[in-house]
């Protein structure tokens, strides 16, 4: 499936090459273009912004800045560059790019630590994608300075202070409201703090990369990151292809979810909401016998069963294309006996929650058993911190290694739940979600999405499980955009579902209903 990607800074360099090579052009007509470009977005987004104040470095970020402020300038606007550091230390383009600006008549003088002088937008040209040690110094004070002014800022490839390849803040960062990127996504754009820095995204490529130079870029990074692949609208809907018109039941498969211990009966009931709105055939539920009579009436479509321990679930394993297990699962005896019927199964299953809590109480696995049925896991933050015997705070400081060492624990596929959902197996790049709000961090969020999966998994049993579980990923997310659009604070997780069907359905969403 082709897919867009975000890099390292390694890789991006070399794409910088490979566009100027292909376009027959030096890199000072490049510094060109990706000025004009981040100048028209940030003309365009702010329009009445009459002020501008570029904040320059020494490298080719500052370059960047020079561009966007001659261009500032000579449209009519109110311009001021700020120096972090002597202009005796510009070399190449960007000493280039300065002259340019000073022969056009821009203002320019030395920050000198504390406040910014008055202005209506700030272009953050301080520090690209090299930026590898903490902040410190001047550079420092300027960062905190514009976060503190409450003043929109425009951040040039990448916002001051985030490490391109991790997404780590280096001791502070620019919030920046929009950032410009150019070439190639960032990899660290989706990873860490960064994407409460970034603001709104916008990528502009500066030109062409024909596919044979762009494949040996990528062969040249082996051995380090090798980047992400970026799960967005057009994998969405080449995978949700509408149905033909012959198609029945039995064509999209059978889920059983599997949890709602005493008391936790919801969290059973979401995962199984998730899987009819998925589009499943059909959807049972195995659940503690205080919850079987509570769903009848409230969704009839669900074929809810009480189970009273591990033997009960034989007949409806045995009628099951997809497992579904964790949600609301508990980790008492009860629990314990059903989890253990699932993992002797050889179903395609989808673990999480307090299937995650009892997984993480069996021992590592050495090698994959070469009949192991398809699996995926569903961690957000804390469990898979339980599973690798980490806190949360660790797995989020580096989620990429997270990820890998997740890989290595199961073996299966791994969905890293959080800001820009990460979804990996064994082999290739991560896909990342480029979807998703921060008002879908409440609960029983995830028992939509462990549902969700499962419903899509059943009707595409022959596609990757991979690509399956990156759909879901970015389905859940796209619902919760859309429940967005009332508010993010009280979203709940039903309100997920109830936009599912749209999510599932993109034809519909294309003619608008």
């Amino acid at each position: 499936m082709e897919s867009r990607n975000a890099y390292p800074a390694a890789v991006v360099r070399a794409l910088e090459e490979a566009v100027m090579t292909v376009e027959g052009i030096s890199g000072n007509a490049l510094m060109e273009r990706a000025g004009a470009a981040a100048f028209e977005h940030g003309r365009r987004r702010f329009a009445q912004a009459r002020r501008w104040l570029v904040l320059a470095g020494s490298g080719n970020n500052a370059g960047d800045g020079f561009v966007i402020a001659r261009l500032a300038k000579e449209y009519g606007l109110g311009v001021e560059t700020l120096l972090l550091s002597p202009p005796n230390r510009l070399r190449g383009d960007a000493a280039t790019q300065f002259e340019a600006m000073t022969a056009a008549g821009v203002p320019v003088a030395s920050y000198g630590g504390g406040g910014l002088p008055p202005c209506d937008l700030i272009v953050d040209a301080m520090l690209g994608i090299g930026l590898d040690r903490p902040l410190k110094g001047r550079y420092l004070e300027a960062v905190q300075a514009v976060n503190e002014s409450g003043i929109p800022a425009l951040s040039v490839d990448i916002p001051t202070g985030i490490h391109a390849d991790s997404g780590r803040r280096m001791g502070a960062a620019v919030r920046a409201a929009l950032t410009v990127t150019f070439i190639a996504e960032k990899s660290g754009l989706f990873l860490g703090e960064a994407p409460d820095h970034a603001g709104q995204r916008v990528m502009e490529p500066l030109g062409r990369i024909p596919p044979q130079p762009h494949r040996k870029v990528e062969d040249a990074a082996d051995g380090r990151q090798r980047g992400l692949r970026i799960f967005a609208e057009q994998d969405w809907r080449a995978m949700l292809a509408a149905r033909r018109r012959a198609d029945h039941k039995g064509r999209f498969g059978h889920v059983l979810v599997i949890g709602g211990g005493p008391g936790m009966g919801g969290a059973a009931w979401l995962a199984g909401e998730g899987a009819l709105r998925a589009g499943a055939g059909l959807v049972s539920v195995a659940t503690h016998p205080e919850h079987a009579g509570e769903w009848i009436r409230e969704r009839p479509e669900l074929m809810v069963r009480a189970v009273r321990g591990g033997n009960d679930l034989a007949p409806l394993l045995e009628r099951a294309t997809v497992v579904a297990v964790g949600c609301g699962l508990g980790q008492d005896r009860w629990a314990r006996e059903l989890f253990a019927a699932v993992r002797e199964s050889s179903l395609p299953c989808v673990i999480d929650a307090d299937g995650l809590n009892l997984l993480a109480r069996s021992p590592a696995r050495s090698e994959p058993r070469s009949n192991a049925p398809p699996l995926v896991i569903t961690p957000h933050p804390g469990e898979a911190g339980r599973l690798l015997g980490l806190s949360s705070g660790q797995v989020q400081a580096d989620r990429l290694r997270a990820l890998g060492e997740l890989r290595q624990r199961v073996a299966g596929v791994v969905l890293l739940k959080g800001a820009h959902t990460l979804v990996s197996a064994e082999q290739g790049p991560p896909w990342v979600i480029d979807a998703g709000n921060p008002g879908m961090a409440t609960a029983g969020m995830g028992d939509v999405l462990a549902g969700l999966l499962a419903g899509l998994w059943a009707q595409f049993a022959d596609a990757i499980p991979e690509n399956v579980a990156a759909l879901a990923a970015y389905a859940h997310a796209r619902a919760g955009d859309i429940a967005a659009a009332a508010g993010q604070r009280g979203m709940i997780a039903s309100d997920l579902v109830a936009a599912l069907r749209q999510v599932v359905n993109p034809e519909t969403l294309e003619r608008g209903q």
